[in-house]
């Protein structure tokens, strides 16, 4: 009897110990970073791939057919416009135009008789001595050597002009490219290569696309009543080489393709880019560093959000410390801060460090009870 009064009052006692120890390891409030938001100004930056262009890039082909007789100019080296680079072999040429002037000269002898036989009809027609049909014959017989003349002449100055055509100069200034053919090769018209081509870099222009959303953006913040205008207030853009160098001169945007790409959903832009060392080619590849302003908008350390198919949230500490998720809208990045364009406003809270193993509901205490304050991106 006594052993069965003791029992039920040992277990309630071993029931207490355990309830107690379980409250006591109850987790205790996670004390948490807590960012109060405010608008802020910042630079963002983005990079597109380019490709890159000389100012003018000119196919050199000859005009009329024939053997190489001379080449003045080497691969790589730099010419100025009017200076010949290559000479076709030209006496076929020469001796068409010695037979188109000899042409000529007949014709013009053939006018110089016309004209004889009109002089010599007009005054007996008048005196009534010949019909005036033979005067009528005779001017019609000068209109048509007339013509002949006129033919010829073209035909002289094709033939000058094909004789010019033997010497190919340089439409611009600029490098030369490379230099398949050599001298005595063959070459024509109709070759699908060129003879070489002819770069202009003292300017190079760098061809890029923006997706939909990132034009958008982009042209959001600009004003102007035409392009042109909004342009010219565009910041300028760096250039990224290949090997990860920043090009030492600036470009600007000066070029907004005119339509979308149906396939890709993309627009073209071409940047300007001075070359005065002639250090950038035709050919070159690189990336275009885009910077624009924003003012008026809120940031986020991206070390506060958290990805998860393929949407950004934060958690947002609400009434009584709890903790909420949120999705973010986001409209860019600055160094290691979000842009949002939808999901926060000015004065909301966000938990900023150890997120990781946060829940919806969760009760946090901010870290020293005292908020920290978004700064402004330079």
């Amino acid at each position: 009897m006594i052993m069965a009064c003791l029992l039920p009052a040992a277990l309630s006692s071993c029931g207490g110990n355990a309830g107690a120890e379980t409250a006591n390891m109850a987790a205790p409030t996670p004390e948490l970073p807590v960012m109060t938001l405010d608008t802020t100004t910042t630079l963002t930056t983005n990079e597109y791939s380019a490709q890159l262009e000389g100012k003018v890039n000119v196919d050199v082909r000859p005009q009329v057919d024939g053997y190489i007789k001379k080449i003045f100019v080497d691969e790589g080296s730099y010419v100025k416009a009017g200076q010949p680079l290559f000479e076709i072999n030209d006496q076929p040429y020469r001796e068409q135009l010695n037979r188109d002037i000899a042409s000529l000269h007949a014709m013009e002898s053939a006018l110089a008789a016309a004209q004889l036989e009109v002089d010599k009809v007009r005054p007996l027609v008048e005196n009534k001595v010949v019909a005036d049909m033979q005067l009528k014959t005779a001017m019609a017989t000068m209109q048509t050597a007339k013509a002949n003349v006129e033919q010829a002449k073209a035909a002289v100055a094709a033939s000058r002009v094909n004789v010019g055509f033997t010497l190919i100069k340089a439409p611009v200034s600029g490098y030369i490219g490379r230099i398949p053919k050599r001298i005595g090769n063959l070459v024509g018209r109709n070759d699908a290569a060129p003879l070489t081509t002819l770069s202009d870099i003292s300017e190079v222009y760098a061809y890029f696309s923006m997706s939909e959303n990132d034009f958008m953006n982009f042209s959001k913040g600009t004003s102007g009543l035409s392009l042109q205008q909004q342009l010219k207030q565009l910041r300028p853009v760096t250039l990224i080489l290949s090997n990860g160098d920043a090009f030492n001169q600036k470009g600007r945007i000066e070029m907004v393709d005119g339509q979308f790409n149906k396939t890709t959903a993309a627009i073209s832009l071409r940047a300007t880019f001075p070359n005065p060392a002639a250090i950038l080619r035709s050919g070159n590849t690189g990336k275009v560093k885009v910077e624009q302003l924003y003012s008026g908008v809120i940031q986020v350390p991206q070390a506060a959000t958290l990805e998860m198919q393929d949407k950004i949230f934060v958690y947002q500490v609400v009434d009584s410390n709890k903790v909420q998720r949120r999705i973010l809208e986001l409209s860019g990045r600055s160094q290691d801060n979000f842009i949002v364009k939808e999901g926060l406003k000015r004065g909301d809270r966000i938990v900023t460090a150890g997120i990781e193993t946060l829940m919806e509901g969760t009760v946090v205490k901010p870290a020293n009870n005292k908020d920290s304050v978004a700064t402004t991106g330079k």
